[in-house]
């Protein structure tokens, strides 16, 4: 069931300031970029769809491993920009009025151990409050100050650092979509949650059909080695675009849902390639000042309004990934991120 998502309030937003267009005024240049072509949306799914099917079905059926292996990792690729426009429905940004989309994102998620209940409603509440400093890991990994960190008890610092671990982020599968997104919130409210039991269904039930047709072979190259990837880097992507080394935190009396997108959401600068397989989310401050605008519009909006030319930015080169993990805590002081070994306590 597709929901509205966060609604801005403007009393939250910061009025236009010395000719530069922030809060209210910045939101009001995106709006006209959120209306989309309903062809031009048709066209990327489905070529995303069909691609990824069909490098997932090369992988299946040739017989040369490394080659199998290729393609593996190619619809892995495809199965990341497959769920953002996942991800773009569900927050209305296209196809909203369809029927055909609604019925092909839902059995989408269901394979995907990503049911639409759960992962709505947390990732709703992430975009309603990114960027605040919390200690839980509700629609996002936890974010606390130095301050917090050097009173926190050894099982809290335990928890945070496993929590914050790049293994989690490796191990996103079984872990982030097969426990936190489908199993927990099943087991916690199984009533409300019946769409999260589908979804294990459905996707041990394929895992089942391959491996009866053509063993653990098809079913790693085809389910286990492309979900392990394209898990781990979208994961990664959510975890890097908010946790980044240059990221600014506000203050809970000065935090306002636009500074949450500009300060604490970052321009992740890729090439075109790795543009095209992430679905634009690299232009995550633009996503988060305005969900509704399509993906595939995302370039656009940057290159037409200046004021979202200067972003805070991170990379995928291996220093800026260290600096993700190790840049952990919100300094107060310093008024920047620290690591662990940095806040002591």
């Amino acid at each position: 069931m597709r929901q509205d998502n966060v609604q801005v309030s403007d009393d939250n937003l910061p009025e236009h300031s010395e000719g530069i267009r922030v809060g209210r005024e910045l939101l009001e240049a995106t709006k006209p970029y959120v209306e989309e072509s309903a062809a031009t949306s048709w066209w990327y799914v489905g070529s995303t769809f069909g691609l990824m099917i069909a490098a997932l079905m090369a992988a299946g059926v040739i017989p040369w491993w490394p080659l199998r292996v290729v393609f593996s990792v190619l619809g892995a690729l495809l199965m990341v920009r497959a769920f953002i426009t996942f991800h773009d429905y569900l927050h209305g940004a296209i196809l909203k009025d369809s029927r055909v989309a609604y019925w092909l994102f839902r059995v989408w998620g269901a394979l995907t151990l990503t049911p639409t209940r759960s992962w709505l409603a947390s990732h709703n509440y992430h975009h309603g409050h990114v960027g605040q400093i919390s200690d839980a890991s509700v629609g996002a990994f936890p974010l606390i100050t130095a301050r917090m960190w050097q009173s926190a008890t050894g099982w809290q610092r335990l928890s945070y650092r496993v929590q914050r671990n790049p293994l989690v982020v490796l191990l996103s599968y079984p872990v982030v979509f097969g426990l936190n997104v489908t199993l927990i919130p099943l087991l916690k409210n199984p009533r409300k949650h019946i769409d999260s039991l589908i979804a294990l269904v459905s996707h041990f039930g394929l895992i089942a059909v391959l491996w009866v047709l053509g063993g653990f072979s098809l079913v790693f190259f085809v389910i286990l080695l492309p979900m392990t990837l394209a898990s781990t880097m979208g994961c990664y992507l959510f975890f890097a675009q908010h946790s980044f080394r240059r990221m600014q935190i506000a203050s809970p009396e000065a935090w306002t849902y636009y500074r949450g997108a500009m300060e604490s959401s970052s321009y992740m600068r890729m090439n075109q390639v790795m543009q095209w397989f992430t679905g634009n989310i690299g232009y995550h401050h633009i996503h988060h000042l305005n969900v509704r605008i399509p993906f595939y519009r995302l370039p656009e909006v940057m290159a037409a309004i200046p004021e979202l030319q200067s972003p805070l930015t991170t990379t995928l080169a291996p220093g800026d990934i260290a600096d993700c993990f190790r840049y952990a805590l919100w300094d107060e002081d310093k008024q920047r991120m620290v690591s662990y070994r940095e806040a002591g306590g």
